[in-house]
């Protein structure tokens, strides 16, 4: 007996399931998750601004203080909902940040009377080939984290839901997921426009590679302290049935 050929959807159709299929998923992911997603990523954003170390073979960043648990929700979010799930959240939370940094450069033009407020607006205004770098590297390292940590737990098949089966896949997805996110930043800020903008200020690419290993696996040390919490959220995910909506709106036509 020959199997039905799927049905193709046309391209209104197609945008139609995608409206309703996002418009359950942001119903059905817990308003907590998504908001302290959103925080860490803006705050990724601003603390990326300021230089921590740099020596001739060692550079920093302040964004590592709180990038880890960005990848953590993603990986939350991926185990539970899937990997275009956490993709969409990751869009969401960038489009916030733009708009965030918007207000932010709007306020900084606003003039003020003191120079005690220069520093202050340029933290509020930022850098635009910072924030331009910053986007590019977190979109591309979180489609890389949440399609790895996807493609990781498929390799679990008798126990997909075990504690072994998530830390793997959220350490290796998280490691590959930074040390990428902290790569293409830097590359781009540091020794594309930096050398540029910033009167000849820029890293090396030795620089540019240890701050991204470095940071890597600092931020895999806060994972592993913290993912036993994820794991927890997630487990306590599956018991009461949070985004079951959403999971049969997705499976149905497979």
């Amino acid at each position: 007996m020959k199997s039905k050929p799927l049905k193709r959807r046309s391209f209104k159709e197609w945008t139609a399931h995608q409206y309703q299929a996002t418009s359950l998923l942001f119903r059905s992911i817990p308003a907590s998750v998504v908001s302290l997603f959103v925080v860490a990523v803006v705050t990724m954003n601003i603390l990326a601004n300021k230089t921590i170390v740099q020596t001739p073979y060692l550079a920093l960043d302040g964004g590592f203080f709180i990038s880890w648990f960005a990848f953590l929700a993603m990986d939350m979010v991926t185990k539970h909902f899937g990997p275009k799930a956490a993709n969409k959240i990751s869009i969401f939370a960038l489009l916030v940040n733009l708009l965030v940094c918007l207000i932010f450069y709007l306020v900084s033009l606003i003039p003020t009377p003191h120079r005690d407020y220069q520093a202050f607006n340029a933290i509020l205004g930022g850098t635009w080939f910072i924030l331009l770098s910053s986007a590019i590297a977190f979109i591309s390292s979180a489609f890389i984290n949440n399609y790895l940590n996807y493609g990781i737990g498929h390799l679990f098949k008798k126990k997909p839901d075990s504690k072994m089966a998530f830390f793997t896949r959220s350490y290796v997805s998280t490691f590959v997921g930074q040390f990428f996110d902290n790569l293409i930043f830097s590359i781009l800020t540091f020794m594309v426009f930096a050398p540029i903008f910033m009167d000849g200020f820029s890293w090396t690419f030795v620089q540019c590679l240890t701050c991204s290993l470095l940071g890597a696996l600092v931020e895999l040390v806060m994972e592993i302290l913290f993912s036993p919490f994820g794991f927890a959220v997630v487990k306590k995910w599956d018991k009461t049935g949070v985004g079951e909506q959403y999971l049969k709106y997705i499976n149905k036509d497979n």
